[in-house]
């Protein structure tokens, strides 16, 4: 009940945030602003939603290979569709609550393809680790080629939600997590020597050896160039949906190919601070846009439309894949069943 309650409090806390921002973003207008935005609106470019729609589809089918091509080094093959529609499912679930839908993605397959969900831990941080790393490498290619541009917003942005409180305060923070993570190991590694054998111990590491597991498949991937290849191609398709964004409101249709990176780069951000990036994600796309002498009115809406394709996206394929998967898997069953 105490979880319960803490989760609801935490995603409250995070809507909140996210609410306060759309009703800051507009509140920051003045009537020109809000008569562009509200203009953008009425003559944006809807049938655009369509090609969006097929290209960030791809990039989540791709998203589900590459977890199956890590999956495979432990010894596990799920099919295709049952791993799309986890994957779909966990996107659902994270506009709801935040990080419960890699929770839930990994209960899917160990109840639909009996795999481990403990093992699955793993292999779930190797990939954040791969997305940290690519989304880093659109902040570096921004920073080069748009330097003139966005150097001091990257610079201001950054600190603020990232850096806050100067050098000192970031050193202890670094320190208290690594006294945090010390600390943890040696308790850990108590129970374990002094405890053992108890059942409780044993399930904490089998989860342990789960995740390591999980980790160490990176290592022994059979298809190292086929996953390399969908990594780069899932962030391909998000700035080709961007990029392509940029063309849904008369207006924006005029920024540089190069603009994308930057765009992209910041609106990632709102994607981490808020549930879905609600109201973050929108004003990180206006703040950047501005710098290219958008007007705010305009950047906003086209900002606060990107948003909206992808949501609709997640909850269209989220609520269909929901749907589908126990009707997916009982024909399996059958199937398996005849065949036998």
């Amino acid at each position: 009940m105490k979880k319960k309650l803490l989760t609801a409090l935490q995603y409250l806390l995070f809507l909140g945030l996210g609410i306060f921002l759309v009703w800051w973003s507009i509140s920051k207008m003045d009537e020109k602003n809000w008569n562009e935005c509200k203009e953008a609106m009425k003559s944006a470019r809807y049938a655009l939603f369509i090609p969006v729609f097929f290209i960030l589809s791809a990039s989540h089918i791709s998203r589900a290979i590459r977890w199956k091509i890590l999956m495979k080094p432990m010894g596990y093959n799920p099919t295709l569709l049952n791993t799309f529609f986890a994957v779909m499912i966990g996107y659902l679930a994270n506009v709801a609550v935040p990080r419960l839908g890699e929770v839930l993605k990994c209960t899917i397959l160990g109840k639909y393809e009996e795999v481990p969900p403990d093992k699955l831990v793993g292999t779930i941080l190797v990939e954040r680790a791969v997305d940290v790393f690519c989304l880093l490498l659109i902040f570096i290619i921004a920073i080069v080629t748009q330097a003139g541009i966005i150097s001091e917003y990257a610079r201001a942005t950054l600190q603020k939600n990232f850096l806050s409180g100067g050098t000192n305060s970031l050193l202890i923070k670094l320190s208290l997590i690594a006294v945090f993570f010390i600390i943890s190991y040696l308790i850990f590694r108590w129970l374990f020597i002094k405890h053992g054998s108890s059942k409780f111990i044993i399930k904490i590491k089998n989860i342990f050896l789960g995740v390591k597991a999980g980790i160490v498949s990176i290592k022994n991937l059979e298809n190292k160039w086929t996953f390399i290849f969908h990594s780069v191609f899932i962030w391909c398709c998000y700035l080709g949906g961007t990029y392509l964004g940029f063309h849904a409101t008369q207006g924006t249709g005029v920024l540089p190919v190069a603009a994308v990176f930057p765009v992209l780069a910041f609106a990632s951000i709102g994607m981490i601070i808020t549930p879905g990036g609600i109201g973050t994600y929108p004003h990180f796309i206006m703040e950047v846009m501005m710098l290219y002498q958008i007007d705010k009115g305009l950047a906003y809406a086209n900002g606060t439309l990107q948003w909206l394709a992808q949501f609709l996206i997640i909850l269209v394929i989220g609520f269909t894949s929901l749907l589908l998967l126990p009707y997916y898997n009982r024909k399996r069953k059958k199937e398996a069943a005849l065949n036998n």
